[in-house]
């Protein structure tokens, strides 16, 4: 204890006898000027201002010089002697006043396409320049509300606070990270403090990854799939105009101030300056602007500020790195910035050659749980006042919402059903005191027609119990009954889901299951209740075929570690055929009928009752899996790599007097793979068999996943003009490929007045080989991002010995119909 004992006596010695700058930093208006960077000249020491300018600064005594620079002003220098005592040192930058220097141009063209032409010369070294490097990186993340409605879905709006102004703190984080790299492609980050408002347990965002310009092509984020062209990438003269406008000096360097305009609207393209350093040609600092022009998702502008500073002899290193993102958007009008601050950077840092694995992103323990006084002598830029002001608020209503008292008010606030939620969305009712909750069908998922059962009632309750007092824990309990009435055959049946989460560093799952239910002949259930209920009574298409089965069952599934999941699971059905008991539909039309309960494609007869006892084992299989690791827990990210699967399926004969035996096998690949700004390729392939199927029955073919509505079904899991049981089969051999390619905005951004549209061009083919006579493809091509939401495909299909068929597929991204773009 006493080496600790004297760190720490040494430590608060040397703080007790340093003194604190502090100030102010603004313009020739006295308006603020947010992040500006203040550094000890001669030194990679410094700090950065917050977003009222504000900074403040702590040295041990001694003279120095104070350099304060902004992007786009002039930087200033101030001699300061430091003692014990506090000092104030404010600075007020001047506008960068620029001089048009002598410049060698060609006849007609603007000095600065020479200068980017000698940026993008350099732009390989400068980007391999550091290849291992480590530093700290201070995060701070801000979103505010201006304007919200007063009700959303039909629902109230009520952040639970009191405040009925329209100002609002959404999010407020920070984090202290390690962040290395080793070039071109290990990252990791290890976030040493972290600290959410309101979220005692919570961890905050910690995102240093430097968006370098000197990439041809820059990802931020999610905001666009395809990335955005580099100002210097190397063929950036293609996409952009600049403009040369004007040079100032740092230091004894020329400065060149250059103004970046898109040549086309609707292209991932920047606008805004790029300062170059001259005869250097390496970047000085960004100003540059993202809109919604520049095919951005989800927010309307994102503003990129960066400042790069002087490290040692040829190397430069990063400063300062602010994001601004601003979204209007169904009444939320929000707004917000994300500052990075850099600093103690190592060049040549020697790290373990193990020390870069698996995990990218690791929370050490107790990071979350930093004193107050821990924050204050460690963040490098001060709070301002509503940021301190949130903090003592939310840390406030944090410890008041764990009250019993105040818990029970809003669950009988929250717990209050709509008509909203009984019809179209569920209704649900949550104990926070308990941590449990109660999810109840509503009556749109509850209520289905179909020409066996005639109308059929299904509905049931999910229950719920985390045991865990964190949220981040991962034991739980559940338990999910349903009941099921069918007015026309008078069929109730009975059954219930029971299971328990549990795992500290993985996910494992334990369930048992059981009681009397109605499958479909494919128990993937390739077509919803819904849309058989509309298939049937307007169109006379009953395409679901069923049959009731008394069944139990037990499965156990475990995420293991390097990318690998493993699953078991035992089913025993007693399967009951069903026939058609009603001939109701509300459009009669003529030539068509309801055909009978069973595949026709396969038999002209229903099946016989028979028992199965069937066995599954699967794992599958990602290799370069990437985590995020917090204390005691890690999440995967996905990995550049496909991912396999590989299942087996076992029918046992005799055990429970099951009737069926045979071996099956499947294997797959499926992936995602970004090609920037060419868009995003994706496919789903598989390919299986029977080993041997000494007995078998129709529901334990091998099925694909069909589809004969105008509704799209799942787009890498299905056919969308297939028969749902024309290619069923039970031979020992068969593929199947699934292929799409989202263009995301690539090709339609040159198509003038339909780019303003935003709609993203999409094409692809699916495909079905068992053998020579029995085979099927399908290509498609359609328009996807329709109002966010919606996708509309043509797709052609060719069946073996038919003419080819055209037919239209209108898809819902998302939540109306479960399914994402390239699912």
């Amino acid at each position: 204890m006493r080496p600790i004992a004297l760190i720490l006596f040494l430590h608060f010695s040397s703080l007790s006898f340093a003194g604190k700058i502090s100030g102010t930093v603004t313009d020739d208006k006295n308006d603020i000027l947010p992040y500006a960077s203040i550094l000890v000249k001669g030194t990679t020491r410094g700090t950065t201002a917050n977003s009222e300018g504000k900074y403040f600064l702590v040295l041990e005594p001694g003279n120095y010089t104070l350099v304060c620079q902004y992007v786009g002003y002039k930087r200033e220098e101030k001699n300061v002697t430091v003692a014990t005592e506090n000092i104030i040192v404010n600075f007020q930058l001047q506008l960068q006043q620029l001089t048009l220097s002598e410049v060698i141009v060609k006849k007609g063209e603007d000095p600065a396409y020479e200068i980017i032409r000698q940026a993008i010369k350099k732009r390989t070294y400068y980007q391999g320049q550091l290849e291992d490097f480590q530093c700290e990186v201070y995060t701070k993340g801000q979103l505010k509300l201006r304007d919200f409605p007063k009700k959303f879905m039909g629902e109230k709006i009520d952040f639970g606070d009191s405040d009925t102004s329209k100002n609002k703190w959404l999010y407020l984080s920070e984090t202290i990270a390690t962040y290395s790299v080793k070039k071109p492609h290990m990252k990791k980050v290890e976030v040493l403090s972290t600290r959410v408002s309101g979220q005692s347990d919570g961890f905050g965002l910690s995102a240093p990854e430097i968006y370098s310009f000197y990439d041809n092509n820059v990802r931020i984020g999610d905001l666009n799939p395809r990335g955005f062209i580099s100002p210097i990438a190397a063929n950036a003269l293609n996409y952009y105009r600049y403009k040369f406008e004007g040079s100032f000096f740092e230091d004894g360097r020329e400065i060149e101030h250059i103004k970046v305009t898109p040549k086309r609207k609707y292209e991932p393209l920047f606008s805004g300056y790029i300062n170059i350093v001259d005869q250097e040609w390496r970047i000085h600092s960004v100003q540059l602007l993202l809109t919604k022009q520049s095919q951005m998702e989800l927010v309307d502008t994102i503003k990129l500020d960066q400042l790069y500073v002087p490290f040692q002899n040829d190397v430069w290193v990063i400063k300062s790195q602010v994001i601004y993102p601003a979204i209007k958007m169904f009444g939320f009008d929000a707004y917000g910035s994300f500052v990075n601050i850099y600093s103690r950077f190592d060049v040549e840092p020697k790290l373990d050659k193990n020390y870069f694995g698996n995990t990218v992103l690791k929370y050490e323990d107790s990071s979350n749980k930093k004193t107050q006084v821990y924050w204050e002598n460690a963040r490098p830029i001060p709070l301002q006042e509503d940021e301190i002001a949130d903090y003592k608020k939310k840390d406030s209503l944090e410890q008041l919402r764990k009250s019993p008292k105040y818990l029970d008010s809003v669950d009988r606030k929250n717990n209050k059903p709509t008509v909203m939620k009984i019809l179209f969305t569920g209704f649900s009712i949550n104990r926070q005191k308990t941590r449990s909750s109660y999810s109840f069908t509503p009556v749109i998922g509850a209520i289905s027609f179909n020409t066996v059962e005639g109308w059929v009632v299904n509905t049931g309750v999910s229950y719920t119990k985390r045991l865990d007092t964190t949220v981040l824990g991962r034991r739980s309990i559940f338990f999910s009954p349903v009941l099921r009435y069918g007015f026309s055959n008078h069929h109730f049946n009975a059954s219930a889901n029971a299971g328990y989460n549990f795992g500290k560093k993985y996910a494992n799952t334990i369930s048992i299951s059981g009681g009397k239910k109605i499958f479909q002949f494919n128990n993937a259930s390739p077509i919803s209740p819904f849309y058989n209920t509309l298939s049937t009574l307007f169109w006379e298409k009953n395409h679901m075929k069923i049959y009731e089965a008394w069944f139990g069952g037990i499965g156990f599934s475990r995420t293991l570690d390097e990318g690998f999941t493993g699953s078991v699971s035992f089913q025993y059905q007693d399967r009951i055929p069903l026939e058609n008991t009603t001939a109701l539909q509300w459009r009669d039309r003529k030539d068509i009928s309801y055909t009978p309960n069973y595949p026709t494609e396969l038999t002209d007869t229903n099946f016989t009752r028979h028992q199965a006892a069937i066995l599954v084992i699967s794992i599958g299989w990602q290799p370069g899996n990437r985590y995020v690791e917090l204390p005691g827990r890690k999440f995967s990210i996905g990995s550049k790599y496909p991912h396999f699967s590989l299942s087996y399926v076992k029918a046992i004969e005799n055990i429970f007097g099951s009737d069926v035996k045979y071996d099956k096998w499947h294997f797959g690949v499926r992936d995602n793979i970004n090609l920037k700004l060419k868009g995003r390729f994706s496919f789903n392939i598989g390919m299986g068999g029977f080993l041997n199927r000494d007995s078998v029955d129709i529901p334990d073919y091998t099925h694909f996943n069909g589809n004969e509505i105008i509704i799209a079904s799942p787009y890498l899991n299905s056919f969308q003009m297939a028969p749902y049981y024309k290619y069923s089969n039970t031979e020992t051999f068969y593929s199947a490929l699934h292929v799409e390619h989202h263009f995301n905005g690539f090709l339609t951004n040159k198509i003038p007045y339909f780019r303003n549209l935003n709609w993203y061009l999409v094409g692809g083919a699916n495909a079905i080989y068992v053998n020579k006579e029995k085979n099927y493809a399908e290509a498609f091509v359609g328009l996807e991002n329709i109002f966010k939401v919606i996708r509309f495909d043509f797709v052609w299909g060719f069946e073996y010995g038919r003419k080819p068929d055209t037919r239209v597929r209108i898809g819902f991204m998302g939540p109306i119909s479960g399914i994402g773009r390239g699912e």
